[in-house]
């Protein structure tokens, strides 16, 4: 493809999703990785310094003035799989979008104020609409769960690492928060792979896009079953040594590695959760209880943890998803504790 103009869209129904709160779809993994990132001292004064340190007008302006702004005159199918997005999920706000160019395929979403979305040439030419669709869904999820803001303020760490060389402890505490960080954008995509999949309700769309991130060029040459068998492969070594590569490769990515992310949205699209949500079931914005939703976070980063343990024969995966359950249990009950609900709470799995 070389222009969003010879797009073909498939007109299915799709279902919409008032008022739907990210916690609808947000993976367990994401909120254990988040309660992580908050519990790395000094994190918070570190991220309301870099949110002062810089303004996102001129990160508005360099779209502006070096990327095409998607619209009814420019880009006009990928401008209605924009608004049909963001329909989909209900945003109060439907964002612009920039196609940018790189030969790279990449898209993302940045801002604070006013979060948008970038897309690169490279990921545009490549896909088909539907796959597109899955990619605008994913982002318009990072803005719905704020994600943008926190992925904004790494972008914004990252480079403030670079002119900290010269101060070791500065870089060094800094360096801790951007591992927090990175390690909670890891699991949020695979939160926001949900999100596009609702806007798409079309999981081969989502898997024509990770196999191709994966470098699948031509999807006649791939054979599906083998590629999710990579998935299965990687997550049942049983070497210790392997699991610390594992570790290192991953420690400076700010996405998962593509067949295990594959893996995981395909085996979330055969779940009852994924179901329910189609069927209308799903929590509300503002329904929620703050002290029951942080309970419900905690029950469900443990019981992440523990499904991780049991189902991988990664050594050091096994150790770190226990201590996980473990932290997370013992959060419970010191909460539980504070509001004195620790007679009421049954739920330990």
């Amino acid at each position: 493809m070389t222009d969003g103009s010879d797009f073909e869209i498939i007109h299915a129904p799709r279902v919409r999703f008032p008022e739907i709160s990210p916690r609808a779809y947000e993976h367990p993994a994401d909120k254990g990785a988040l309660a992580g990132l908050r519990a790395v001292p000094g994190v918070s004064e570190v991220l309301k310094a870099a949110a002062g340190l810089f303004s996102e007008r001129g990160e508005r302006l360099m779209a502006l003035a070096s990327a095409i702004r998607v619209g009814e005159r420019q880009f006009p199918t990928l401008d209605r799989l924009r608004l049909e997005c963001a329909a989909t999920l209900d945003l109060p706000v439907t964002p612009n979008v920039y196609v940018a160019r790189s030969g790279e395929a990449n898209a993302f979403a940045i801002g604070m104020d006013q979060p948008f979305i970038v897309l690169t040439t490279d990921l545009v030419e490549a896909l088909d609409a539907e796959a597109l669709r899955f990619v605008i869904g994913h982002e318009m999820g990072h803005i719905l769960s704020g994600h943008a803001v926190l992925r904004t303020l790494l972008i914004r760490l990252v480079q403030l690492q670079a002119s900290m060389s010269l101060v070791p402890i500065g870089a060094l505490g800094l360096r801790v928060v951007i591992a927090a960080l990175r390690e909670w954008f890891r699991k949020a995509e695979l939160t926001c792979d949900r999100a596009g999949l609702l806007c798409g309700q079309d999981a081969q769309a989502a898997l024509r896009t990770h196999v191709y991130l994966a470098g699948g060029t031509d999807l006649s040459e791939i054979d599906i079953p083998s590629f999710l068998r990579q998935a299965e492969e990687y997550e049942q070594i049983e070497d210790i040594r392997d699991s610390i590569h594992k570790f290192r490769n991953v420690e400076l990515m700010t996405h998962p590695l593509a067949v295990v992310r594959a893996a995981q949205l395909q085996r979330w699209s055969a779940s009852a959760d994924y179901r329910r949500i189609l069927s209308g079931d799903y929590p509300r914005r503002g329904d929620e209880d703050p002290g029951s939703t942080f309970m419900d976070d905690l029950r469900g980063a443990a019981r992440s943890y523990r499904d991780s343990a049991t189902q991988s024969t990664d050594p050091l995966l096994k150790v770190l998803s226990e201590v996980g359950a473990g932290v997370s249990d013992a959060a419970g009950r010191i909460f539980r504790g504070f509001t004195g609900g620790g007679q009421q709470d049954t739920d330990r799995g």
